[in-house]
Order: structure tokens, then sequence, then C-alpha cells
């Protein structure tokens, strides 16, 4: 699979820059969707655009299997692009938008038709080739829109928040729709993101963006166990950081202790982690003692995905944690680590 990779990439607009000196490569086989995570206004959208061909470069380079393509127009460098509306032609039919690339690489009619066939039925919407695009859903267009960038067969796929207009129901549905897709295209894509949980439903492998810069990069699982620092943990939804410390076989912390060989080799003396809800367990309460901690609920939430405490500690003051029984505001509750679910921060 060809790379694509840039380097000391700068983008700016008038005396404000949005890129600085940045560095990515994606595209290898092992990932074939790389997804861009961070926050509005960090750049993210620039980055692509700037892929695109659609943002000049004021230094640095962008190239694909090796070919530099600061001279390579937008049309020239073979590459798919979905904005977050689809930006279907809203006077056509769905066929008539799916052969719109190929029309214009003068395919022939037999092959137009296979083709627009073919693409659909990859976006499980066959039999809509007649329908006009007014009549679609929101994620029927999508779906169409990711049809037609594909159909050319592009070298790469730029999808820049595909999902953002969709409710969320509808988004987790499609994130794993087009993960699947266009694994099944054989297509290099770069999706750009926001939302943590739709990055890690679309992407084998995750880059976080802050100010410009990428902080870091690695498989879903990778970010959410190894956070490069507290920014990245908190943005990813660890929200609570606590020390801890590495003493032979355990890690003590505030929470009561865990086995150090859950988390890989980790070297002796202090460390953060990051916690999330999730790692935290509220259980019926048993006297207190440093391996089990105990603290008083003062909050109650029935979620979809189960109860949502707030606890106050002795210890770290009020968290966050879950329950899988039904509790009480002012009961006191035992807390335990789920190690599964906890993240050492910078290691």
């Amino acid at each position: 699979m060809s790379v694509l990779r840039l380097r000391d990439v700068t983008v700016g607009y008038g005396a404000r820059t949005v890129l600085d000196g940045l560095d990515w490569a994606v595209g290898s086989e092992d990932s074939p969707v790389s997804a861009l995570l961070g926050p509005s206004g960090c750049g993210k959208s620039t980055l692509l655009r700037a892929i695109a061909g659609l943002e000049p470069l004021v230094r640095g380079a962008i190239t694909w299997d090796g070919r530099d393509l600061a001279h390579v127009p937008v049309h020239r460098r073979d590459f798919g692009v979905v904005f977050q509306d689809g930006q279907l032609f809203s006077g056509r039919t769905v066929g008539q938008n799916v052969a719109y690339g190929l029309r214009r690489r003068r395919w022939s009619r037999a092959q137009i038709d296979e083709r627009v066939r073919q693409m659909l039925d990859l976006v499980q919407l066959p039999d809509i080739a007649e329908r006009r695009v007014t009549e679609l859903s929101g994620g029927q267009a999508q779906r169409v829109a990711l049809a037609r960038a594909l159909a050319p067969r592009p070298r790469l796929l730029l999808l820049d928040e595909p999902l953002a207009a969709l409710d969320a129901r509808l988004r987790e549905e499609l994130a794993f729709a087009i993960g699947d897709i266009v694994r099944a295209a054989a297509t290099p894509t770069v999706v750009v993101t926001h939302d943590r949980a739709e990055a890690a439903l679309l992407a084998d492998e995750v880059s976080v963006m802050r100010a410009g810069a990428i902080v870091q990069s690695g498989t879903p699982t990778r970010l959410w166990r190894r956070p490069a620092d507290e920014w990245v943990a908190d943005f990813l939804g660890a929200t609570l950081h606590i020390d801890a410390q590495a003493v032979g076989e355990a890690l003590r912390t505030p929470l009561g202790d865990l086995e150090a060989a859950t988390f890989g080799a980790l070297p002796p003396g202090r460390c953060r982690l990051a916690l999330r809800p999730e790692s935290v367990r509220a259980e019926p309460a048993a006297p207190a003692t440093p391996a089990a901690p105990t603290g008083v609920v003062t909050h109650v939430a029935a979620l979809p995905s189960g109860l949502r405490l707030r606890v106050r500690t002795e210890a770290l003051g009020e968290i966050d944690a879950v329950a899988e029984r039904a509790v009480e505001v002012g009961e006191t509750v035992s807390l335990r680590l789920d190690p599964s679910h906890v993240g050492v921060i910078g290691l």
C-alpha cells in the first residue's frame, strides 16, 4: 500500500499559523484507516484540505509513494473527498451522482453502469440509482457521497467529519458501516473527527491533534491505556488523574492496589493514572481498609449503560464511579479499581 507522508507541513491564514512544522505518515497495510482526532479549531480540517491540495503550504512537503505533491493540482492527485454534508448534486439522481467522477474520466456507459451498481451494493443501497437525492435520509445521503468518492478508485479517501450532522444512533451505525466499506474497497482512508468513540469505531490508528500539532498516534487501545500526557488523557475521557507508586509487583493507589504486571513493564517509583467513570467500581460496603477504601454516594444517575455515581471520598474528594446494583444517595460503598479501564500517563 502506498504511504502518504507529511514533513514539516506549515499552513497559515494571514498572520495566523494553523499548522506548524507537522510531521505525519499514514497508509500502512496494518492500518488502512487513520483518524485525526482533536477538539474544534485544532487544525484537523485544515490538514485534510492541505492533503487534498485545497490549502497551500507555507513550507514543508506532502508526498505520496515518495512523489512530492507540491505541483500536483487537486484534480490530478486522485484523492476522494467527502465533506460533512456530503455535497451531493441535488438536481441529479443517486446514480448520476455516483457516476459523476466516472463520466469526467470518460468511462464507457457500460463501465459506468456496472461501477454504479457495484458501489451502491457496497454501501448497501441497491436499487435506488433512479431516486432523487432530495428523497434520501441523512444516513443514505452520506452513503451515496461515499459511493461517489470511491467509484473512481481513488488512491486515498479523505473524510471530513462525515457523521457530524447525524443523530447519535445513526452515527454509531454508520461508523461501523463506513469502516467496513472502505476496507472492502481496499482504499487507504483518513477521517477527521472530534468524537473519540467515532474515531475508535472507524479507525485502525488514531492521531490526536492539539493546536496544529499531532501529539500522539496509536491504536485506540494503545491511546486509552497509555495516553502521552494529561491533556490527551483528559480529551479521551479520563478526566480523573491520580498518583500511584510502583512497588515490587504492586501498583499502590489511593483507591487500592493493582497488579503492576497488568500494565506491562513499569519502572519502579511514582506514576500517574488516568481514570474514567468506569475505572472505579462501587460495591456493597465493607469495612474500609487501604486495599478497599470506601466513600459516600452523593448522586445517582441511571444511564443506558448502567448506574453512574458520584462518590465523596476522603483521599480524592468527589469522584465518578459505576455500580452494578441499585444504591441510594447517602449510602456508603466500597470502591475498587477495574484495571482494564485504567490508563498510565506518559509511559
